[in-house]
């Protein structure tokens, strides 16, 4: 693949964030990987990343709060964020728009949900 895409994982739950390199790795993206909000900043803002797929709670820094920084600071240069959560994502999709995620991902999910959300958003972004 010529033109690879480069999501950043990050998620506290180290099991999950191996399963989520090795998919997306065998589905043709490049993969890196954070494994606290601190860290999670500070991948979003020195990589070039396409989109980021973030846990909502993390330690250090929480997933809004990354995601505010990230498309504040970057603006239309930001990755897309996709905020991941165990809570009710109807409750809290208005928060993560406020906080510049484009798409909010119920935990637990299918693989084939997030395979298919991912798609979604890089169509939405690519001009």
């Amino acid at each position: 693949m010529a033109d690879r895409k480069r999501i950043l994982v990050a998620d506290d739950d180290p099991d999950l964030v191996e399963l989520l390199k090795m998919d997306l790795t065998n589905e043709g993206y490049d993969v890196i990987i954070a494994v606290n909000g601190k860290e999670a900043l500070q991948k979003a803002m020195a990589e070039k990343v396409d989109v980021v797929l973030l846990d909502v709670m993390m330690p250090y820094i929480d997933g809004y709060h990354v995601a505010y920084e990230v498309t504040s600071k970057l603006g239309s240069a930001a990755p897309i964020v996709v905020l991941m959560t165990s809570r009710d994502t109807s409750r809290e999709k208005g928060i993560a728009i406020m906080s510049g995620a484009m798409e909010v991902l119920q935990k637990p999910f299918a693989m084939e949900d997030l395979h298919k959300m991912i798609l979604e958003v890089l169509s939405k972004a690519t001009p």
